[in-house]
């Protein structure tokens, strides 16, 4: 049986917004009528993540200025005293990160582009080159994820 937000507050001793609970006391809280199963064995909660492969952003700009690509970073270490004034960009984000080095392969693969930068730890992924060689290394990636 549920329990309504005052009825909480009555069993709890305090209002319920007024701390942060950890995960476990979350589930703790939702779960609490269902702590042992029917044979009398305690109830095992098991967690899942299962991430699914998403592109959350894809976009193409031109290079119009030095600044750009330099506020980027985009002309140092590899590509030390590259000028890309003139390329576009393309930028793209993932869920999961690991997908970063999957779409870096597929753009590579599709496209007459160069990976400006690539950060596998939280998903992002820029592509430099002419305009038609982004926009087809960057089409064909966001064709391999589903969404």
């Amino acid at each position: 049986m549920g329990y309504g937000r005052s009825e909480r507050k009555q069993r709890s001793g305090e209002a319920s917004m007024d701390r942060i609970i950890t995960r476990e006391e979350l589930l703790r809280e939702i779960f609490h009528d269902y702590d042992t199963r029917k044979d009398g064995e305690p109830l095992r909660l098991v967690r899942v993540r299962v991430p699914s492969r998403d592109v959350s952003l894809a976009h193409l700009t031109g290079v119009s200025s030095r600044e750009v690509y330099q506020t980027l970073g985009l002309h140092i270490g590899v590509h030390e005293g590259e000028d890309h004034t003139g390329d576009t960009l393309g930028f793209l984000k993932f869920t999961p990160w690991e997908a970063t080095v999957v779409a870096a392969d597929i753009a590579i693969k599709n496209g007459n582009v160069e990976i400006g930068f690539l950060d596998r730890f939280c998903g992002a992924l820029i592509l430099t080159g002419p305009y038609a060689e982004v926009r087809s290394a960057v089409e064909s990636v966001v064709a391999f994820f589903p969404g």
